[in-house]
């Protein structure tokens, strides 16, 4: 019961971070001169793809390639668990990035290479997951999915440097350059209090589909 409140407390924490953010975003950060209020989903879009990316298929590669190391089952839950999460923030990608382009690029899809990628990239995660489903020996299960993991994770390069690569309606980073950011500091302000409280929800809904597949483990009889 503690560790249930103490999720519950972390949780509500990730959720008013989000919630702070979505108000500063929309009612004290600046409209953008040439996009207007269309530009004020980009708080919602990159970091949810920093997120996504970086963070929760950069921890399922991770943890997958330990655990073909260790063979710890703890890790290949990590890995299961990372990549679940993460194709949740992959989707908030793929569905708030027509909604801004329509408004921009006047088209809802283009086969723009950082958006023909992603897309791939999350058919691959739910590949995994089908995957997963489908072996029942949990040894050679989790093998197949943690290679399967990173290969998926070689993907994440290309999306990052596809704007440099192809010709792409993306524009190039903005934050992540190797000069300072060219956001101005209002914007770059709400942009990092997205990025931190996307990631604090990202660890909150690992931490319950982590415990998720440890009781599953549990009642199945695996160890652990």
């Amino acid at each position: 019961m503690r560790q249930k409140r103490l999720f519950d407390a972390f949780f509500g924490v990730a959720v008013l971070a989000v919630m702070a953010t979505f108000v500063r975003a929309a009612y004290f950060t600046p409209v953008e001169a040439r996009q207007g209020p269309a530009q004020k989903i980009f708080y919602i879009h990159a970091p949810a793809a920093f997120v996504a990316l970086y963070v929760a298929f950069g921890l399922m590669a991770v943890s997958s390639a330990l655990y073909l190391w260790l063979r710890d089952e703890k890790l290949d839950r990590l890995a299961a668990s990372s990549a679940e999460v993460g194709l949740v923030f992959t989707t908030v990608v793929l569905v708030t990035g027509p909604i801004w382009g329509r408004t921009v690029w006047g088209a809802w899809w283009t086969w723009d290479a950082r958006l023909t990628l992603t897309l791939f990239l999350w058919l691959i995660i739910v590949g995994y997951l089908v995957l997963r489903s489908a072996v029942d020996d949990r040894a050679l299960r989790a093998r197949y999915a943690a290679v399967l993991a990173i290969l998926a994770a070689l993907l994440i390069p290309f999306i990052h440097l596809s704007v440099y690569l192809f010709r792409t309606l993306h524009p190039q980073p903005i934050v992540l350059k190797p000069s300072a950011p060219s956001l101005p500091p209002e914007m770059l302000v709400t942009f990092l209090m997205a990025l931190a409280s996307f990631a604090l929800l990202f660890l909150a809904f690992l931490r319950a589909r982590y415990r998720l597949a440890t009781a599953q483990d549990v009642v199945t009889g695996a160890d652990g």
